[in-house]
């Protein structure tokens, strides 16, 4: 049923009677007045039989009232009073203020005082935007006058916390920083995520992961207050402990790489992401996105593509292999009928060895290896790199995935970071940094919130660091990362151009990981549908380093 127009015989406010017990009606109202659904109340009316009539018709009166009211029309419930001209502004100022999505006003048992007026107890419960939940007990006096009962208005009878010249409103609560390693505000969009205008909580990033710690502990972002109407000014607050402040959240992040970060990817067309860590500690330096909104930096998942050769290398290494060894490295690979090549079909010369088809990403090398790997080898040398585990870094991240192969065109594909091979710049930037550290450090945003870092269930070889080391320097220096050659700092580098979707031919990612030989720095560079690791991520990535130089 609607709200009627009028409130007569047929309004949703009239009461029904049964005869010989008392009974609580519920009526529900669907009215909708300025986008706000309300639902009806109840109240308890007494027997007809023994009921005072005097006391019967102040109680409809009051209910008329407290309906129009609970359905937010003030210029209705206002003809109901003894004074309409306050209570129409007083009303519509509480329900302006408060945009309640849910309003309900139960009524209670009315009672005749020795002046004859009528009081009735009754109860306004509302859902607000931001506050929650909030509810206040009051009473209303019914007078009779000229044969007629009127509600008689005041203040507080609205609520009885306010004095005439006040009204209810919400309070936004403030909101604690998200902050940088150096305690000032976090300056990434795409870290700190965004607050809901209308709800007042956080609605992505830190801002929604630390909303109750943002707003000291009670989840909701805004109060219910008591305001001077001239002002505007805070008399008392109704809800919420004023008491309890909010908590900032400090990360990690270290303000001049992520400004060295940001302005590397400034006018970028591509989506992109760079991403920095220390590699002695895992502590995340930097997580640039453009454009900014989805953090692809710590969450995307993607093909590696040949940066994943890191990898591969590691696992063949480890199979016995050395940099010096010949590795041929033909235009073609064929497996099953599969046709695998390298970019533009290149060619390296014949004497080329393992270090040369590393530093210049042969994929037909690399194809024509699996033989020395197992359909686990490359998931189990993966997990010295920290993949396969949960990593708790105090924020959404997305931690890589290198499954089992079940068929050979699997193992193929995988071995250049391509078939069901995932991971996110997070992780590849973590694969740079172990290289540079020799060990696995699980990265960190917030380490307050961490409470159990992951732990790499394998680890390796000294021998095999060694070797990544010298092949990830000869990219820079002899292969497909020469986009890093004059660069100070020794660099170290792999790229990776990494095919996706169904077209023909393939669609690519853009990137490349490396470190500082000088510095605890590691890093990557992810450009969707960019192009080609050494000669589209790689100009990036030089930009970047050059900027952390300074």
């Amino acid at each position: 049923m609607t709200h009627s127009d009028n409130y007569g015989d047929h309004s949703p406010y009239r009461r029904r009677r049964s005869r010989g017990r008392t009974i609580a009606l519920t009526i529900t109202a669907l009215a909708v007045t300025a986008g706000i659904g309300y639902w009806g109340y109840s109240s308890l009316v007494a027997d007809e039989s023994s009921e005072d009539p005097e006391l019967k018709a102040a109680t409809e009166e009051l209910e008329k009232f407290l309906g129009a009211w609970e359905a937010g029309d003030a210029q209705r419930a206002s003809r109901l009073t003894d004074t309409p001209d306050n209570a129409e502004s007083l009303i519509k100022s509480v329900m302006t203020n408060l945009k309640p999505s849910k309003t309900e006003i139960s009524a209670g048992a009315g009672e005749k005082n020795t002046e004859g007026e009528v009081e009735v107890p009754f109860t306004v419960k509302m859902t607000l935007p931001g506050a929650g939940g909030y509810s206040w007990d009051s009473e209303a006096k019914v007078t009779e006058a000229d044969g007629k009962w009127k509600v008689g208005f005041n203040t507080e009878m609205i609520h009885p916390k306010m004095v005439p010249g006040q009204t209810l409103a919400l309070k936004s609560r403030d909101r604690a920083p998200i902050l940088d390693t150096n305690g000032d505000e976090l300056q990434s969009a795409s870290l700190v995520g965004v607050v809901d205008p209308k709800t007042g909580k956080g609605a992505s990033g830190l801002q929604a992961r630390y909303d109750k710690q943002l707003t000291g502990g009670s989840g909701q972002a805004k109060s219910v207050v008591v305001v001077d109407r001239e002002s505007g000014q805070v008399v008392k607050e109704l809800t919420g402990d004023g008491a309890s402040q909010g908590k900032p959240v400090r990360t990690i992040i270290d303000p001049e790489i992520q400004a060295a970060a940001a302005d590397a990817l400034a006018g970028v067309k591509k989506n992109a992401a760079i991403v920095a860590l220390d590699p002695t500690n895992g502590h995340i330096l930097a997580a640039a996105n453009v454009p900014s909104g989805m953090n692809r930096a710590l969450e995307g998942r993607y093909p590696p593509g040949s940066t994943f050769k890191v990898v591969t290398t590691a696992a063949l290494l480890k199979q016995g292999m050395s940099p010096e060894d010949s590795a041929e490295c033909p235009k073609f690979a064929h497996v099953n009928g599969q046709r695998f090549e390298n970019q533009d079909q290149f060619t390296l010369p014949k004497g080329s060895t393992f270090r040369d088809s590393f530093a210049h990403s042969c994929n037909t090398f690399f194809v024509n290896s699996r033989g020395k790997l197992s359909e686990s080898t490359l998931r189990d040398t993966a997990t010295a790199f920290g993949i396969g585990g949960s990593w708790d870094v105090g924020t959404t991240t997305y931690d890589g995935s290198v499954p089992l192969t079940k068929t050979e065109n699997d193992k193929a594909a995988s071995t250049i970071g391509q078939a069901k091979v995932e991971a996110s710049p997070l992780v590849m930037a973590s694969i740079a940094a172990t290289v540079k550290e020799g060990v696995f450090k699980q990265p960190v945003l917030v380490p307050d919130a961490v409470k159990k870092r992951h732990e790499a269930t394998s680890q390796l070889d000294a021998g095999v660091v060694d070797s990544l080391r010298s092949m990830m320097r000869a990219t820079v220096t002899d292969g497909a990362g020469d986009a890093l050659l004059g660069i100070p700092g020794e660099p170290h580098a792999k790229t990776g151009t990494a095919e996706f979707g169904t077209e023909t031919p393939p669609r690519t990612h853009a990137w490349m990981i490396g470190y500082q030989g000088d510095r605890n720095l590691a890093w990557s560079v992810l450009l969707e549908d960019g192009g080609s690791g050494g000669a589209d991520a790689g100009p990036i990535a030089a930009k970047f380093l050059k900027n952390v130089i300074g």
